[in-house]
């Protein structure tokens, strides 16, 4: 049990945005850690009672940390977090749905763009061969209107990258996503397997589960449309990245876009670097300026309903609520008289 002196302590697995940070500090101390190892973060996490969560948290850690309440997913995807182990151990996870959709979709738009204008390759060729091998790419250009994008996951990001896509560029648009919910008029709901035969444009936009994992496999991207497009904005686990190199060597696929990959960092020596017709980007779609400040301050109100001993309003882990609740109970005695700033 924590000393009356002593304050709650929130551990930053990495940087948040400053007012939310003020935010924080006015209730709890703040520790940042930049562990990868097991043992690294049970030695900056074992005394904690909050993680910030933008890093991945190693499996076994929440068996090294009596006084953790919750992690805090800086973010909306929770692969990060061993949400199983959490449960069993009465630790709530939360994350910020939603905080990052409009950014994503943009950037999203962006690449569909730039992929049908040969945008990135021209910009290359104007720099390092010349304007009249940069011209002749236009050979290769084409119009987004009138084509057909389809959504692997119409989350709130697919939703918004459809209404993008519909609205703005006069696109046809499909979609896969799990059970019934209605969806608007100008997306047809199809299965995964239509979504690549079907669509020009293919986004990844589904969170990473164990039904996600390898999705867009070697058979589905052999059945593309010849001349169509990848984008990939959900988890570099859900694309077969060899099955994709060997589609855009043999001409199938005219060129893909990707935020995400199955090694974070990207390595140097990579062989989607070395491809024309692959955009890579550091996983920062959406990581925009009003998304950042979103996730940071829903985290600070969601550590300030924990720190006042009340379940936070976007609880991933539901199914371990009673356990939550009583583990909430418990733990908050322990600094139950400390001087907390409302």
């Amino acid at each position: 049990m924590k000393d009356q002196q002593s304050r709650p302590i929130v551990l930053l697995t990495g940087s948040v945005e400053r007012d939310a940070l003020e935010r924080i500090q006015a209730h709890a101390d703040i520790r940042m850690t930049t562990a990868t190892t097991l043992d690294d973060f049970v030695a900056a996490a074992r005394d904690v009672d909050i993680i910030v969560v933008r890093a991945p948290l190693p499996p076994g850690l929440f068996a090294h940390t009596p006084r953790l309440l919750a992690t805090v997913r800086h973010g909306v995807g929770v692969d990060l977090i061993p949400v199983e182990e959490a449960s069993a151990h009465g630790i709530a996870v939360t994350n910020v749905p939603g905080s990052n959709a409009r950014g994503v979709a943009e950037y999203v738009v962006g690449q569909v763009l730039a992929l049908t204008h040969q945008i990135f390759q021209a910009d290359r060729l104007v720099r390092t061969t010349g304007w009249s091998a940069a011209r002749e790419r236009s050979d290769f250009s084409v119009e987004a209107g009138g084509r057909t994008v389809g959504l692997i996951g119409v989350g709130q990001i697919g939703l918004e990258v459809a209404r993008m896509c519909h609205d703005g560029l006069n696109m046809r648009v499909v979609g896969a996503r799990r059970g019934d919910a209605p969806l608007p008029p100008y997306i047809e709901k199809v299965s995964t397997d239509e979504v690549f035969e079907r669509a020009d444009v293919v986004v990844l936009a589904c969170p990473l589960t164990p039904e996600t994992r390898g999705l867009a496999n070697a058979d589905r991207l052999g059945r593309m449309r010849p001349g169509s497009y990848l984008i990939n904005v959900a988890r570099g686990a859900v694309l077969d990245e060899v099955a994709l190199l060997r589609e855009l060597h043999g001409g199938r696929l005219a060129g893909a876009a990707l935020d995400v990959f199955g090694t974070q960092p990207l390595p140097a020596d990579s062989p989607l670097l070395q491809h024309p017709n692959v955009v890579a980007t550091p996983h920062f779609a959406g990581a925009t300026y009003e998304s950042l400040r979103v996730m940071g301050m829903t985290c600070a109100e969601q550590i300030i309903d924990l720190l006042q001993g009340r379940v936070p309003r976007n609880l991933v882990n539901q199914d371990a609520l009673a356990a939550i609740e009583a583990r909430l109970t418990r733990l908050r005695a322990g600094f139950a008289r400390v001087n907390i700033a409302p």
